[in-house]
């Protein structure tokens, strides 16, 4: 098998928002550096993403001089910012999937902006480290924790994989349609699903599951439109027990430091 090496990295600050592209990060207790901290909600507290709000792909993320700004990737208007991490905040209790934590509300003004611009009734809010989200104890340690991601810290995908894929299709798609925080090159399609613990820089990490995918797929992150694929060919290779699996969930046994480059080590398979 020839080396695999990480190819490229991805975080995405807002929950459902465009991800940002980096050479390099550190890997926190909850993942990638600022990955997913921040998160709408909205008038019930309830999370929201791209499954209900596909407009939420046009908007772009970017961080500068410890400050998110979020951009409109087509309407010309002005942009926002806000700190990457609060301390203060008015406390609440939001819900995201099965669990139930405490989160900071940072500013009306930005709500103000982000309903305008989704025509709907939301509220930004952050993660502060007090608040502690277990991953599924049927994959996690006790003490694994996660950010606002959907389950685990990290989601992996081979370029392999994405380029098999491709050839399946009439229309080719970015990696941008599956959201992962890292791509390798390297390995035979599928490489992942084969893999059971790596390292990458100083980090090792262990596969907990396959990422099932749901409807943000299929949608453009460029436009927002939303069509059949690729969930109808994957349908056609990649179903297993009624649901489609691309990518693969990991989990973090060490904090420390990953750059694209890193060879991604095999340190045992499945």
């Amino acid at each position: 098998m020839n080396k695999l090496k990480l190819s490229k990295i991805f975080f995405y600050p807002v929950k459902s928002m465009g991800g940002v592209s980096i050479k390099t990060s550190l890997i926190t207790d909850r993942g990638l550096q600022y990955d997913r901290r921040w998160l709408l909600v909205d008038e019930n507290n309830v999370f929201i993403t791209q499954r209900v709000l596909p407009g939420m792909a046009l908007l772009s993320t970017s961080i500068k001089d410890d400050m998110i700004q979020i951009k409109h990737k087509i309407k010309n208007i002005e942009s926002i910012s806000f700190p990457h991490k609060i301390d203060n905040g008015k406390e609440l209790k939001i819900k995201i999937w099965n669990d139930s934590c405490t989160a900071l509300h940072y500013d009306n003004a930005l709500d103000n902006w982000l309903g305008k611009t989704l025509n709907i009734n939301c509220k930004l809010v952050f993660m502060p480290d007090t608040t502690y989200r277990l991953v599924d104890k049927n994959y996690g340690n006790k003490n694994d924790v996660v950010s606002f991601a959907d389950g685990f810290p990290f989601m992996v995908i081979g370029q392999s994989s994405l380029n098999d894929l491709n050839k399946r299709l009439k229309t080719p798609l970015p990696i941008n349609r599956f959201r992962p925080n890292f791509v390798f090159t390297g390995g035979e399609p599928f490489e992942e699903d084969h893999l059971k613990k790596i390292q990458i820089g100083d980090v090792i990490f262990s596969f907990v599951k396959p990422c099932a995918r749901c409807v943000i797929t299929t949608t453009d992150q460029e436009t927002s439109e939303r069509n059949k694929e690729p969930l109808l060919t994957l349908s056609s290779y990649r179903k297993v027990n009624n649901k489609i699996m691309f990518g693969q969930n990991l989990i973090h046994q060490n904090l420390g430091k990953v750059a694209v480059g890193d060879e991604v080590i095999v340190l045992e398979k499945k």
